[in-house]
């Protein structure tokens, strides 16, 4: 079978660079091949919901260009397809004094990036925002909202067949070979001919990418696993809607906080481990050979040197529930331990350079006969829209 483009991915990103090049090319044949029995498994069907506002990332990077785009486009696709969603806002609350620059700077980073509206509110104002929230400063961000993504992401792939996609589940690309002017992709299932490859590969687009180039990356994809609690129903009037805390300026994650979801309940987290597989959602899910390679990684090993201590309060945390409810409790004094039940779990597929660097732009990069997104993190879910039509418009420009 030959194709003009095949997608490799079937997660929320892949699924809207499909929609975006049928949409605007009805006349490509256009596949996307998918490793698992279902669309949108991992990161796509695990994460928070949260429709991010475009607060966090820095004026002008692909974060921050993409996610104010793809969230119009979200909200614009939502109400076409009538998926439900919430604008619910959010705020941002700073429980140390130390805190409160890094809460100002965050504030003007999101003016700088449009978001009118959000404002530096009273402790007064918290609390008719946030009842049982403590802090002392806060903002509120009214753009910041909830979604349940993997039914978005079925929506896109429904609306890509209809216009002509296919779709190939059970699918797991084993080997790309590139031979008289196409790429020949070898699958668990099949084999498939294609004059271009896009790699939305997720956990494993580093794989793909090198089979892409059929050389080694630059960079290496680091799962790391997010745990969240779930607040006992009784207990949900504890949060209205979205808290979440200052992050640290020197940890590339938000933090726990608390997150009211789509389809009903509160989640609580994540914290942030090392996973020991790149699927891997228990603490038990062990892959030795992954393990080694990130462990073998020189960029890992320096990320490790760099925040162990913070890692290893993130390690303890996953193990103690105690210390997790005292995390929480900085935010919401009342909540106590008794209050949580155990959560879903969620896999971040991290870049990381040779170097230490954690890559916190999104990342995609051309090669002779592929584009590969090798890095997309949250905001890509929001994002999505957008980085589709990014990518969209790359790949039309070489067909």
């Amino acid at each position: 079978m030959t194709y003009d483009i095949i997608i490799i991915g079937g997660g929320i990103v892949g699924l809207a660079t499909g929609l975006k090049i049928k949409s605007q090319k009805p006349n490509l044949k256009v596949a996307i091949l998918e490793k698992e029995g279902t669309l949108a498994r991992h990161q796509t069907g695990n994460n928070s919901g949260v429709i991010h506002s475009g607060l966090y990332y820095k004026p002008g990077s692909l974060k921050a260009v993409n996610c104010i785009k793809g969230y119009e486009e979200l909200i614009q696709f939502c109400e076409a397809e009538n998926i439900p969603f919430e604008l619910t806002g959010k705020v941002v609350v700073a429980t140390r004094k130390e805190q409160v620059p890094i809460l100002n700077g965050l504030l003007e980073r999101g003016l700088q990036n449009g978001l009118k509206g959000s404002r530096h509110i009273t402790l007064d104002e918290l609390k008719t925002y946030e009842p049982y929230c403590a802090g002392v400063a806060a903002i509120h961000v009214p753009q910041t909202g909830i979604v349940d993504y993997k039914v978005v992401a079925g929506a896109y792939g429904r609306k890509f067949q209809e216009i002509g996609g296919e779709i190939f589940l059970n699918n797991n690309v084993l080997n790309i070979k590139y031979k008289d002017e196409l790429s020949h992709i070898d699958t668990s299932s099949d084999s498939y001919q294609t004059k271009l490859i896009i790699n939305c590969a997720g956990l494993y687009a580093d794989k793909v990418g090198e089979m892409n180039l059929g050389k080694p990356l630059d960079v290496k994809i680091i799962p790391f696993r997010g745990e969240y609690y779930k607040i006992k129903p009784e207990r949900e009037y504890l949060v209205k809607n979205l808290i979440y805390p200052v992050p640290d300026p020197n940890f590339p994650f938000l933090g726990v906080h608390f997150t009211r979801m789509m389809k009903g309940g509160v989640e609580a987290g994540p914290n942030a481990v090392l996973a020991f597989r790149r699927e891997g959602y228990k603490r038990s899910d062990i892959n030795l050979s992954e393990l080694r390679e990130t462990l073998a990684w020189p960029g890992f090993q320096k990320v490790a040197s760099k925040y162990w201590k913070t890692g290893m309060g993130e390690l303890y945390r996953s193990f103690s529930k105690t210390a997790f409810t005292k995390a929480l409790q900085e935010l919401i004094p009342d909540i106590q331990e008794s209050d949580l039940v155990d959560g879903g779990a969620g896999v971040r597929a991290q870049a990381c350079d040779r170097t230490g660097g954690l890559l916190d732009d999104f990342s995609i990069r051309e090669s002779d006969h592929a584009i590969n997104v090798l890095n997309a993190p949250s905001p890509a879910a929001t994002s999505s829209l957008s980085i589709g039509g990014t990518v969209a418009k790359m790949a039309l420009a070489r067909l």
